[in-house]
């Protein structure tokens, strides 16, 4: 086959074969789609169940107890979450798809280890410490997903070059997001440095970097409550103001 032909992509469309090695570029275009938006009801649903559980990490009215957010982590962070992402499937926006699919599987989980009938929490009983180093790897696990949806491309915006080992000056990483918009890029640091701080706190027991934890997380509830409203703006023809995402130039 010619090295510079074309296939059907299964999810973008045009997939181009070039280079040596057979490399594959996908082309980044979304297919057109009659389902609305998914965005804003997934972004609310996140914000929603991240405020709530953030206010209750800095111990807003004295709260030390977590539980209450059971039902909203397994309904509105979750399941909400994980329709939101299979419905940004068929649209192609792979990176919403995988975001939304992913942290609704966090909340789920979240609220699995919550729940006493899974006898998650009767397991470490009689050692609260294993408890929590097992707790701190999981938000750990969850810091490196985040990082992960952040660092996965190669934009022009703040790569590093492999200069220094070769003649290409083949990018080694760099920021996905940035193609994107300011907004984003915010979102997914702060709760990146929200799962640390938590996971951090579970591993030295120290109630101030679980609250640091909890107000990166308010922080992030915050951003992602303005990018939801920004988003239903956006498809408004009568709206009386437009909440701009910060779209950063190619």
């Amino acid at each position: 086959m010619n090295k510079n032909s074309h296939e059907q992509d299964p999810e973008k469309g045009m997939r181009s074969d070039d280079g040596e090695n057979g490399a594959h570029s996908v082309a980044h275009t979304r297919r057109p789609s009659r389902i609305a938006n998914p965005a804003p009801a997934g972004l609310f649903s996140f914000a929603s169940t991240t405020f709530l559980l953030s206010m209750y990490n800095v111990n807003t009215r004295g709260i030390h107890t977590p539980n209450v957010v059971i039902g909203m982590a397994i309904f509105c962070g979750g399941l909400v979450q994980l329709l939101a992402g299979m419905w940004e499937f068929p649209r192609g926006n792979v990176h919403g798809a995988t975001a939304f699919a992913s942290y609704g599987a966090f909340w789920m989980s979240y609220a699995t280890i919550l729940i006493p009938g899974s006898g998650t929490l009767n397991a470490y009983a009689n050692n609260q410490a294993e408890f929590h180093n097992a707790l701190g790897m999981y938000l750990i696990v969850w810091f490196m997903v985040s990082t992960m949806l952040v660092y996965v491309s190669a934009p022009p915006l703040f790569s590093v070059r492999a200069s220094a080992f070769n003649d290409q000056n083949i990018p080694l990483y760099s920021i996905p997001v940035v193609r994107r918009n300011l907004a984003l890029t915010l979102l997914l640091g702060c709760l990146g440095l929200t799962y640390l701080l938590l996971g951090i706190g579970e591993f030295n027991g120290k109630a101030s970097v679980t609250k640091a934890g909890g107000a990166f997380g308010i922080i992030t509830a915050l951003i992602a409550y303005y990018i939801g409203v920004s988003e239903m703006l956006a498809v408004e023809e009568s709206a009386i103001v437009k909440l701009p995402l910060g779209i950063w130039s190619r």
